[in-house]
C-alpha cells in the first residue's frame, strides 16, 4: 500500500517544542511522531510511503533514510507550504489510483496526532502536547522496546535505568532508557522522563515532561510543566522560562551535572513554576 505523511509546518501554539527539530522529530516517550507512524503503516502493511516536509526536511531524511529500517520505501519531499489531506484527495479522486493505495482517510495523513489517537492533537497547545504523551504511555511498550518493563501497574521503567530504592515512583508514570532517579526523589503521577534524564536527590516531579539529557537539580520541584535543557515550559498557563540557575535545571548533552551547592542555603522543594513569568509569551 502507498500512503502520504504530512509533516506539519509551524504550529505557533508550541513554537518552543520545535526550536532544536521539526514537531515530527521531537522527543516522544524515546521514539519521536514520525518513527511512530512508520511503524503503525509498517504494521498495517505498507510498503511504500512518501513524507511531505515543509520544515527541515533534512533533518527529517537524515532520521528516515531510505525507509529501509522499517523495511520500506520511505521518500521524503521538502516542500514550501503544508499540504491540506482534503486538497490532496480531491486531486486524487480525478485521476486513476492505485490499487496498493489505502481508501481514505488513512491514504493522506496529516501527523498531527498519533496513531490512533486522533482525539489527542499534539499541537494545539502545550497542554494538549502533555495529556496526549500521558495517553500514548500504555501504548508506548511495544514489544522492540528491548529491556522495558512494567515493573507495577501504569509504572514504566526501560534498559539502564537507575532508580534509587528510597525513591517514590507514582503511576501513570514512564521512565527511559539509561535515566538517573536519587533517594527521596518523586516521580509522579503523571511524570514522564525522557532517556538519559538525570533526576537528582528530593527533586519532585508531576503532570510534567522531563526531555532527553536534562539534570533536574537536588530538591527542586517541577509540576505541570515540560522541562527540556534549562527551558521550563508550564504547559497549563503557556509561559516560559530559560532558567538561569544550572543547579536547577541544565542540559546535559553540553556538561556534566554541576556539583552540589553547600555553600548557601536553597529552601526546601523550590518550584520551578514560580520563576516563571507570568506573561505569555
Amino acid at each position: 500500500m502507498k500512503t502520504l505523511l504530512i509533516c506539519p509546518a509551524h504550529r505557533p501554539a508550541v513554537a518552543r517544542l520545535a526550536k532544536a527539530c521539526p514537531l515530527v522529530l521531537v522527543p516522544i516517550l524515546g521514539k519521536c511522531l514520525v518513527e511512530y507512524w512508520l511503524e503503525y503503516l509498517v504494521l498495517r502493511g505498507d510498503h511504500e510511503v512518501r513524507i511531505i516536509a515543509i520544515d527541515r526536511a533534512e533533518q527529517v531524511r537524515a532520521l528516515v533514510g531510505d525507509g529501509s529500517r522499517w523495511g520500506m520505501r520511505v521518500e521524503v519531499i521538502a516542500e514550501v507550504n503544508e499540504s491540506d489531506p482534503v486538497e490532496i484527495r480531491a486531486h486524487r479522486d480525478g485521476h486513476p489510483v492505485s490499487p496498493a493505495t489505502p481508501p481514505a482517510p488513512d491514504d493522506v495523513v496529516l501527523m498531527d496526532h498519533l496513531p490512533g489517537l486522533s482525539g489527542f492533537p499534539l499541537f494545539d497547545s502545550y497542554e494538549a502536547w502533555f495529556h496526549a504523551l500521558q495517553a500514548w504511555i500504555p501504548q508506548a511498550c511495544t514489544p522492540d522496546r528491548i529491556g522495558r518493563r512494567e515493573i507495577s501497574p501504569g509504572i514504566f521503567v526501560g534498559l539502564h535505568s537507575r532508580i534509587s530504592p528510597a525513591a517514590q515512583l507514582n503511576a501513570p508514570c514512564w521512565i527511559g532508557d539509561n535515566v538517573f532517579v536519587g533517594p527521596d526523589a518523586v516521580i509522579g503521577p503523571g511524570a514522564i522522563l525522557e532517556d538519559r534524564a538525570f533526576i537528582e536527590c528530593g527533586a519532585h516531579i508531576t503532570r510534567s515532561v522531563v526531555g532527553p539529557e536534562t539534570f533536574v537539580g537536588e530538591l527542586t520541584l517541577i509540576d505541570q510543566s515540560l522541562a527540556s535543557g534549562n527551558l521550563l515550559i508550564n504547559w497549563k498557563n503557556r509561559s516560559c522560562l530559560d532558567v538561569p540557575d544550572e543547579f536547577l535545571l541544565c542540559s546535559l548533552g553540553v556538561r556534566q551535572p554541576p556539583p552540589r551547592a553547600r555553600s548557601w542555603v536553597r529552601s526546601p522543594l523550590m518550584s520551578l513554576r514560580e520563576l516563571i513569568p507570568s506573561q505569555q509569551e
